[in-house]
This record gives structure tokens, C-alpha cells and sequence, in this order.
């Protein structure tokens, strides 16, 4: 069975992204499309659907990385900032966005809340990225006999 470890992170994200549109429970803010990501980055994103193309990864870091919190999400959409004359330094993403985007994957039940520990993938969420891994890895096959011969 392809898993989300068996396909590259941004094809899965890509699917997982489209996917994710047909969930109503998961819609942009109105506050999105003047936001940035973090003090890291000078301007807000450009692509039209950067809401749920961020969901797809946060929900992928959950699958992968879970339980995971806030915190720790943030600082895995964190940059380096860059300070002028002063050597760059680390930065922490959105907390907000971050927060927000949890709240959605709960509501869909894509994600659960662990006691103290953070958030983890439900079986829902869980299937839903398998089967995203599914098709991307078909994709995959279609393109390269090699892989074709066991997918």
C-alpha cells in the first residue's frame, strides 16, 4: 500500500490540495488574502488557492511529525529573516495561520486534539492522504514503465 513516505512531498501537497477545496468546513478567511506567512517574507503569498495548498502541508506534518502543537508547526513554516546589515536569523511562521488552519482540519475531522501533546491524525485524515499518495504514485506510474510494473 503507498504511504505518504513512498511519493515526493509536493505532489502529494498538490493533490492533497485539491482535494481538500471539495471540504467545506476548510475555506479561507477574509483576513487571507492580505496576510503574510511570517515576519520572514515581505509580501503576502500570490497563488490564488495558498490557503489550502498550506492546510494539505500542515495536515501532512501532523500525519508525519504527529502529535505535533503550534509551536512546532510554526517553526517548521519559519524562515530566516533577513536583518539588514545584522547576520540573518531564525524565524517562527504564522502562529495565527497555523492556528486557524488546525481549527478547520478539527472541524473536518481530518485532525484531533491529543491531551497536552498536540495534534494527531485521525483515520479519516490518515485515508485521505494514503489515497492522495495513491493517485500521485499512479500519476507517477503512468509517466515511468518501471514504476508501472507495481502500481
Amino acid at each position: 500500500m503507498t504511504t505518504v513516505y513512498d511519493v515526493p512531498p509536493q505532489l502529494l501537497i498538490d493533490q492533497t490540495a485539491a482535494k481538500l477545496q471539495e471540504y467545506e468546513q476548510i475555506a479561507p478567511p477574509e483576513w487571507a488574502a492580505d496576510v503574510k506567512t511570517g515576519t520572514h517574507v515581505e509580501t503576502q503569498p500570490v497563488q490564488e488557492n495558498w490557503w489550502h495548498i498550506r492546510t494539505a502541508a500542515v495536515l501532512r506534518k501532523v500525519y508525519v511529525n504527529g502529535p505535533i502543537g503550534t509551536e512546532r508547526l510554526a517553526a517548521e513554516f519559519g524562515g530566516s529573516k533577513d536583518r539588514k546589515a545584522k547576520p540573518y536569523k531564525a524565524v517562527k511562521g504564522s502562529r495565527s495561520i497555523i492556528r486557524h488552519v488546525l481549527q478547520q482540519l478539527e472541524a473536518a475531522e481530518l485532525v484531533a486534539a491529543d491531551k497536552n501533546r498536540g495534534r494527531v491524525i485521525t483515520p479519516k485524515g490518515q485515508s485521505l492522504l494514503d489515497n492522495a499518495a495513491r493517485a500521485v504514485m499512479k500519476g507517477l506510474a503512468s509517466k515511468d514503465p518501471e514504476l508501472s510494473k507495481y502500481y
